[in-house]
């Protein structure tokens, strides 16, 4: 790994705020010196490259939100995934990419087969893809173990504790939210998640941990803190196994 230790969001939008350059400068402040800019769209894919060509502490994550890959048709998710492919030397993750049933009651087949398609791209650029599981939490581990899916970040995730137990089996990994603070669902997940397998983000400017608006990069420690606290370990530690985590996982 080229990037020194320090601490890591390893999922946010950073495209979502005016103030891009403070809240970077911000967070770098603060030692979180890498931050995975999630892509949820065409557009925010672009956006993603963007910051990762003019901030060294940001790397590109480029994805298709489900709610939004339901209104596209195959042509332009082929396209949109081909643009992926092209881009394949600047792309650290594929995410944010997922299916969720919660906000789409009708569209389940056509969001698990894009989904295939996702994960099937990831792991032929050998990158970790990040999940989002809303409601469909055993569609989306069954997908991936069909895939063999290895390089396995689950963003956020509110499933049962059985399933839980299957990710830690896959060896896959937790990113732990910065509302983890007030959330005792994620809470007992530090408890019984391994740490080699856990990973800290901050949804930004989503799931601040004081239940403000906006939340920043910056504010990730908070989820480190909990973590230290709950496995009884200091800072330092949870710093350095995490970006350890990280860069198992991650090489660019």
């Amino acid at each position: 790994m080229k990037n020194k230790e320090c601490f890591i969001d390893v999922h946010c939008h950073i495209d979502r705020y005016e103030n891009i350059d403070e809240i970077v400068e911000n967070a770098e402040k603060n030692d979180v010196k890498i931050m995975v800019a999630q892509g949820v769209t065409q557009e925010t894919n672009e956006k993603a490259l963007e910051l990762a060509k003019n901030f060294k502490s940001v790397k590109a994550a480029l994805g298709l939100y489900p709610i939004e890959a339901i209104k596209l048709d195959e042509k332009e998710i082929d396209n949109i995934i081909e643009f992926i492919r092209k881009n394949k030397k600047s792309v650290s993750a594929i995410g944010e990419v997922g299916i969720d049933f919660k906000e789409d009651l009708e569209n389940h087949e056509y969001q698990k087969k894009i989904f295939d398609k996702l994960v099937k791209l990831s792991i032929e650029l050998d990158v970790p893809i990040i999940i989002h599981s809303r409601k469909a939490e055993i569609e989306c581990i069954d997908i991936l173990e069909k895939n063999n899916a290895k390089k396995v970040i689950m963003h956020c995730f509110s499933g049962k504790f059985s399933l839980v137990k299957r990710i830690i089996e896959n060896k896959w990994s937790l990113s732990i939210p910065t509302s983890v603070k007030n959330s005792e669902h994620f809470q007992k997940i530090i408890g019984e998640h391994p740490i080699e397998q856990l990973l800290c983000e901050t949804d930004s400017p989503y799931l601040h941990p004081d239940k403000k608006w906006p939340n920043e990069p910056a504010n990730v420690i908070a989820s480190y803190e909990k973590i230290a606290e709950i496995k009884k370990l200091s800072i330092e530690k949870v710093k350095k196994q995490i970006f350890e985590n990280y860069s198992r996982l991650f090489s660019k």
